[in-house]
């Protein structure tokens, strides 16, 4: 168990608790040896054991990914977290048997957990994410899997070096729609595709989420701890709400592109392979809403990949949606694969090719995708199996830097390159050193994750 401030000297609790925390990977001597020695693996979870699960963060997200794991016979919640009682207790009467916690550590301490869900706000998630690697937990960590570029390369890192098995949570990754667009495009159908567009628009109107008055702390909520390594600031109520609330809050969501382009950026990272990119840039602005937030109302963004531009466009304040909808206020949202010989869109559900002429030609040979049994159950899988899942942070990394060098521009104002061999910014110092947040104290970037394993 890590300190306030992120480092690994050894409390009086683990001292308490060492005998029982080993088996969870988090023994005495690991404690003294530092974040390498940590490494040692959690309990392997046989044949016959049940898969004892904890969550940390108890909104709405997390809660509909802890049902989807606790309907499955193989699994038992042993282990609840949340700083606001009014969000923890509902849960633990529905699991009489899980133990609760307020301190993240805590849970991660007691040993009675194999795998944890990380569903707390993004700006939380690669201090838990990390801090469950190192008590040897596997983790499902909701989506955006982080919000700067060297929080990005920190959680991939700790991941690979404690041996975890982790799913970033974008489950949409799991429909069978998404195989089948795959499928079509490795198939080599569309020719060479240059270009991927995707977007996701909502209305929300000059007043969007609303302006009312800030009110008291309520009774049962940490606020100190539930901004934690963020920048502090007044409570308001609406960015404890739920997680299309606090969207609209920069410091703890990074605005609507994190929350949302992890969905739509999956399927040309998979299809196509894109790993890393090169150059991000982002244009956008507050230039319409008028309410309690402080995101902007529009962003677009260009990525480069080695033959392919990538886009992101997204607006609260119009809600166009092209070939998915329009003439009404609505959130829509879609993908455009544009290839020399044709090209297909796709939202969620449903896709589409459309002919370039007479150079679109039947489809040829492409390997099937098996079905998925489900994002949490492929998870569940891979805990017993010491697989990594198929949105692992390897894989993921490349959709998550992407987004979060897009909002390193957008602070900016101007493009930011990247190295994806070394996987640094490249020719801007003031870049450079935006890429690793600052965490309010005593909390502290674990920058010795940085480095490879």
């Amino acid at each position: 168990m890590t300190t306030n401030d992120g480092t690994t000297e050894c409390t009086r609790r683990q001292w308490l608790q060492g005998a029982a925390v080993a088996g969870a990977g988090l023994s005495l001597a690991a404690c003294a040896a530092g974040p390498e020695a940590a490494a040692t693996p959690g309990r392997r979870v046989g044949p016959n054991d049940k898969i004892r699960l904890g969550m940390i963060g108890c909104g709405s997200m997390g809660t509909a990914n802890l049902n989807a794991c606790a309907a499955q016979p193989d699994v038992v919640v042993t282990a609840l977290c949340d700083v606001w009682s009014a969000r923890l207790q509902p849960l633990a009467a529905r699991f009489p048997a899980a133990k609760t916690f307020r301190d993240h550590r805590d849970l991660l301490a007691a040993g009675i957990v194999d795998a944890v869900i990380v569903a707390t706000p993004p700006h939380w998630h690669t201090i838990q994410a990390i801090d469950a690697c190192r008590a040897g937990v596997d983790l499902y960590l909701q989506k955006p899997m982080t919000l700067h570029p060297d929080e990005c390369l920190a959680v991939r890192n700790a991941v690979r070096r404690h041996g975890r098995i982790c799913q970033v949570g974008t489950q949409i990754h799991a429909s069978a729609n998404f195989r089948r667009v795959v499928e079509t495009l490795r198939s080599g159908r569309l020719g060479k595709v240059t270009v991927a567009r995707t977007f996701h628009v909502m209305n929300q109107g000059p007043e969007g989420i609303g302006n009312p008055p800030a009110g008291p702390v309520p009774e049962g909520l940490d606020w100190d701890r539930w901004v934690g390594p963020a920048p502090m600031r007044p409570f308001h109520e609406l960015i404890v709400r739920d997680a299309y609330y606090h969207c609209s809050f920069w410091d703890f969501s990074g605005g609507w592109t994190p929350g949302m382009a992890p969905h739509l950026l999956d399927l040309p990272h998979w299809a196509l392979g894109l790993g890393m990119p090169t150059l991000a840039a982002c244009t956008g602005g507050r230039f319409v809403l008028r309410d309690a937030g402080d995101v902007p109302d529009v962003q677009e963004m260009t990525w480069q990949h080695p033959g392919c531009t990538v886009t992101w466009s997204t607006s609260l304040v119009n809600s166009f949606g092209f070939d998915f909808g329009r003439g009404s206020r609505d959130r829509r949202l879609g993908v455009y694969f544009h290839g020399v010989r044709g090209t297909l869109f796709s939202d969620y559900g449903r896709h589409e090719v459309v002919a370039e002429g007479d150079l679109l030609g039947p489809a040829g040979p492409a390997e099937a995708l098996p079905p998925s049994p489900g994002h949490e159950r492929e998870w569940l899988d891979c805990v017993r199996s010491r697989k990594q899942p198929s949105c692992n942070p390897d894989y993921h990394a490349g959709i998550d830097m992407a987004i979060a060098l897009g909002n390193l521009s957008y602070r900016l104002g101007r493009a930011v390159r990247f190295d994806p061999a070394t996987e640094r910014v490249v020719g801007d110092p003031e870049a450079a050193a935006l890429a690793r947040p600052q965490y309010r104290a005593p909390w502290r970037f674990p920058a010795e994750y940085l480095a490879p394993a």
